[in-house]
């Protein structure tokens, strides 16, 4: 097997032919399928290595005390043999890596192979193709959890611990020093414990992924920013916590603590910073300053770690295979965001190349991932996200032969924004009742657009027989099961995307589909009902040959604390509304796509999604939130033939022409809009009529479960990083 190595006296790294471990009794075997390199401690080894052997001394005093008490215990001659055997030797690198049980040795009943396992520990978790790894340095990944994301276990613990050291409370306010890797875990984790917190660091763009990631302010510690954050948030007391997640020489990071805290704060070291406490600032305002010792209780404890002794729950709550299991449940539960941080994934054959780049500044970076061969042979194998062919034995559609009388479930913001405007007094609808969660927005929404009642029971409704349409409007999460439980109830449904977050939701809403008899259903893809377009898309006209499309999606920012960031029950922010472009793309070029490749830029959510068409045509979306307010918010171009349709915004069409066609070389719409229209009342229109008549609703069914798998497949191909094939009959 494979294994990265490197050499301390002469700094060389190299990837290895080495022998593969053997599974001992008490652990497990595991080949790994990502290894993650932690840049604050294997950068700090990698330089330490290619340091003068003076530099090598200076860097480590502690080594240094034990040469000199083996010069006196031993003599010079024997010390300096034992002390270059030891530097002219390979050391291993890594110690945070999730992969496969490959064997199961004696006395280990709680995992089996096959199992997906977080592994820990700098002599077990090595950036190696299998790693034997003990009992207690190991944990299941919970189901869901991507592995590139369980790699993060290790890195994790460690953020925790500190945090537990910290003790924070709901409420309290802190500030993180340090905003690299641990950093960055250390501000999430205390997001979700209710904490308030304030970063700091010289990097900007580490700055500004923090406050995507939860931090309320960051700011340059050199400057008056992380100051005036602090004094603002806490009436100018001070911090009740702060973390050193720095590392380097400079005595900052303490003096900083020491000046933000609040009397009798506690200053928690997780990072490896110079520890020059200014006597003065620390005495006067009594500061608890605390160690937090890598991932938890039993780190560096043989019994624990080698032979699997835990430690009994009731006397020591989090150890560290806990902590380990712990952190991972929140990356799965969506408290903790992991995939923000991962700047790089490189192949691990590539890991020398890779730690040169880190080294030399090239490759800038928070986290980096190896994918291994297995993996990496294994993604390439094209994989699929599966469309669900729609076989149904359809009931015949009951035509309203009178006005269309709709439930509305939910009305937030965009229902009555967006959709309740336009059916307000619409001739052939009636409003018939508002169902919400919470009795005051239902009746917020009943007296301002006139529903027939207002309603928390949703089961009432849906067993209403003189209700015909149910428009679901709520929360992405709930979308599947709401649609699902209205087509049983023989409701035509109005849903607003997403349909669906996963594969097994899509499926579960076909099955409904098939089991009901039921297909009178609309997803809300209103785009390609704007009038603007529409006529664009006729001036055009048919095509021959495959077309290239771009749309670039100035989507902006997210103001703090939305539910569109809550990743773990939400979904992305792609997956909730992603579906409108591509599903705008598709009717432009009147097919699905059969292939989607999808790439994120590090550290923020702008994505490149390219889709591919039967015919060979192609669509480039890009979907970008670091954009300029003032900048339109859709661009769109589409080229073939000699002839380009250029959307701006649904403000202004035009369609140009190759010369040698016969006509006007250019059409520009007549007139400009005083609103945008993005065909929300045209799409509802559409829908009421098919609702009124029994005729076909106005998309095709098959047409919304492709554009639901695309969509899906999006974060399906950011998880392996090549080309997603959408596979299933159409």
């Amino acid at each position: 097997m494979k294994q990265v190595v490197q050499n301390y006296k002469s700094g060389e790294l190299a990837v290895l032919d080495v022998p593969v471990p053997g599974c001992k009794p008490g652990g497990v075997l595991v080949r790994t399928a990502y290894s993650l390199i932690s840049t604050g401690t294997e950068l700090m080894k990698v330089s330490e290595a290619g340091m003068s052997m003076l530099g090598k001394a200076r860097s480590r005093p502690d080594q240094v005390a034990k040469v000199v008490q083996s010069v006196a215990t031993n003599g010079v001659p024997a010390t300096y043999r034992k002390v270059m055997g030891k530097l002219d030797s390979y050391t291993p690198l890594g110690y945070s890596l999730c992969g496969v049980v490959e064997q199961v040795g004696a006395g280990i009943d709680d995992v089996k192979v096959g199992d997906l396992v977080a592994c820990a520990g700098n002599e077990h978790a090595l950036h190696a193709e299998l790693n034997w790894v003990p009992k207690n340095l190991y944990t299941p990944v919970p189901d869901g959890l991507a592995p590139r994301h369980a790699a993060f276990g290790t890195v994790g613990s460690i953020a925790l611990q500190g945090i537990r050291q910290g003790e924070p409370q709901l409420g309290e306010v802190a500030l993180v020093i340090g905003l690299g890797l641990i950093g960055q875990l250390v501000v999430q984790l205390l997001a979700a414990a209710g904490v308030r917190v304030v970063g700091a660091d010289p990097d900007p763009a580490r700055c500004e992924l923090a406050e995507r990631l939860g931090a309320e302010a960051c700011g340059d510690p050199g400057s008056a920013s992380v100051e005036a954050a602090v004094a603002e948030l806490t009436g100018g007391h001070g911090v009740d916590q702060v973390y050193l997640a720095a590392g380097g020489g400079s005595n900052q990071p303490v003096e900083l603590a020491a000046r933000l805290c609040r009397d009798r704060g506690r200053v928690v070291d997780i990072g490896k910073c110079r520890l020059d406490l200014p006597w003065n600032a620390y005495y006067e305002k009594e500061l608890d300053v605390r160690f937090s010792r890598s991932y938890g209780p039993g780190r560096y404890d043989p019994e624990y770690e080698l032979e699997g002794r835990d430690y009994p729950i009731g006397y020591v709550r989090w150890t560290e295979r806990r902590n380990l299991a712990c952190f991972l449940d929140l990356v799965a539960r969506g408290s903790v965001d992991v995939e923000p941080l991962v700047s790089h994934v490189a192949a691990f054959d590539d890991a020398v190349e890779t730690y040169r780049s880190l080294k030399d500044g090239e490759l800038k970076a928070v986290a980096v991932l190896f994918r291994y061969p297995e993996q990496a042979e294994e993604v390439t194998e094209a994989p699929a996200v599966a469309v669900p062919a729609v076989h149904v034995k359809r009931t015949p559609a009951r035509a309203a032969g009178r006005p269309v009388r709709v439930a509305f479930v939910g009305a937030g913001n965009y229902a009555t924004s967006m959709l309740l405007p336009h059916l307000a007094g619409r001739e052939g609808v009636e409003l018939s009742a508002v169902v919400t969660t919470t009795a005051l927005s239902a009746a917020n929404a009943q007296r301002k657009f006139g529903f027939a009642r207002a309603t928390t029971d949703l089961d009432a409704v849906l067993g209403d027989q003189s209700v015909d349409a149910v428009f679901v409007v709520t929360r992405h999460s709930s979308h599947a099961d709401l649609t699902r439980k209205a087509l049983l109830a023989g409701k035509s449904v109005f849903v607003e995307k997403p349909l669906a977050l996963s594969e097994d939701e899509l499926a579960g809403v076909l099955a409904t589909v098939e089991e009901s008899g039921n297909d009178r259903l609309q997803v809300g893809f209103n785009r390609r009902f704007a009038p603007l377009l529409h006529e664009a898309k006729q001036r055009f006209g048919a095509r021959t040959g495959p077309a290239n499309l771009r749309y670039l999606v100035n989507a902006g920012r997210l103001e703090h604390g939305s539910w569109y960031l809550r990743q773990g029950s939400e979904g992305s922010r792609f997956a909730g509304e992603g579906g409108h472009f591509i599903d705008t793309a598709s009717w432009l070029l009147d097919a699905d796509p059969v292939s989607v490749y999808a790439v994120a830029t590090p550290g923020n959510e702008d994505l490149q999604v390219v889709l591919r068409y039967p015919d060979g045509s192609t669509a480039t979306i890009s979907y970008v939130t670091t954009g300029a307010s003032g900048f339109p918010k859709e661009t769109l171009d589409l080229v073939a033939d000699g002839k380009v349709l250029r959307l701006d915004d649904f403000v202004r069409a035009s369609v140009y022409f190759e010369k040698s066609t016969a006509g006007p070389k250019r059409w520009v719409s007549s007139r400009l809009p005083k609103a945008r229209d993005k065909g929300q009342n045209a799409e509802l229109a559409a829908f009421f009529r098919a609702v009124r008549t029994g005729g076909p609703m106005p998309v095709p069914l098959e047409s919304l479960v492709a554009t639901t798998a695309a969509t899906l497949a999006v974060q399906a191909g950011l998880a392996v990083g090549v080309p997603v094939t959408l596979a299933g009959e159409r």
